[in-house]
């Protein structure tokens, strides 16, 4: 099987997209849609975040260290799209979306009611990397939507269609084909 050599990229796909609300010193919110965005530690529970400088949100977060990731659905997929091109100096992403913003319990940024996880974040850290910074967070909290936990209180983000971004499209993640640790375990 024959493969092209490309130039150096980040060809690492799908990514989990996701919209990351924040909230300057006055309390004006916005949202920025962000592909690069990921775990980076259990203990203490860490993620990290990348953008550009130039983003409208980019100096907030510099400045209140403080942010909030909302996992992405199918349902929400115009409004990623949306906040991913429009800027925030231009537009009240809440407002012309008709999301909600709700009052998170650690941190000042709005959690958006729509998502079905909210990931309350501070930063501890800001990495220069070029043309994105990284901005390394402790969680400060996770909130989960009740509607989609079963009989045994055991989270199901499937029943919600969560999407991913891969090459400039969005995608509804796929069927289940195998669980932590089945390839090991012994056949009864």
């Amino acid at each position: 099987m024959a493969k092209e050599i490309w130039k150096p990229g980040n060809m690492l796909y799908p990514l989990p997209v996701v919209m990351v609300s924040v909230a300057d010193r006055e309390g004006k919110y916005n949202i920025i849609t962000i592909a690069w965005a990921g775990t980076v530690c259990t203990n203490p529970p860490m993620v990290s975040i990348s953008l550009r400088p130039e983003r409208y949100s980019y100096p907030i977060l510099r400045e209140t260290g403080e942010f909030v990731i909302n996992l992405a659905t199918k349902k929400l997929a115009y409004a990623v799209d949306y906040c991913g091109v429009k800027s925030g100096r231009d537009v009240d992403k809440f407002k012309e979306l008709g999301l909600t913003p709700r009052k998170a319990k650690q941190v000042k940024a709005p959690m958006i009611g729509e998502s079905p996880v909210n990931i309350e974040c501070r930063v501890c850290q800001v990495i220069p990397l070029g043309s994105h910074h990284m901005f390394l967070a402790e969680v400060a909290a996770v909130h989960a939507e009740d509607k989609y936990m079963d009989k045994k209180r055991k989270f199901h983000l499937e029943y919600a269609e969560p999407i991913v971004y891969s090459h400039g499209g969005y995608f509804v993640c796929g069927e289940q084909v195998g669980t932590f640790g089945y390839s090991v375990k012994k056949q009864e």
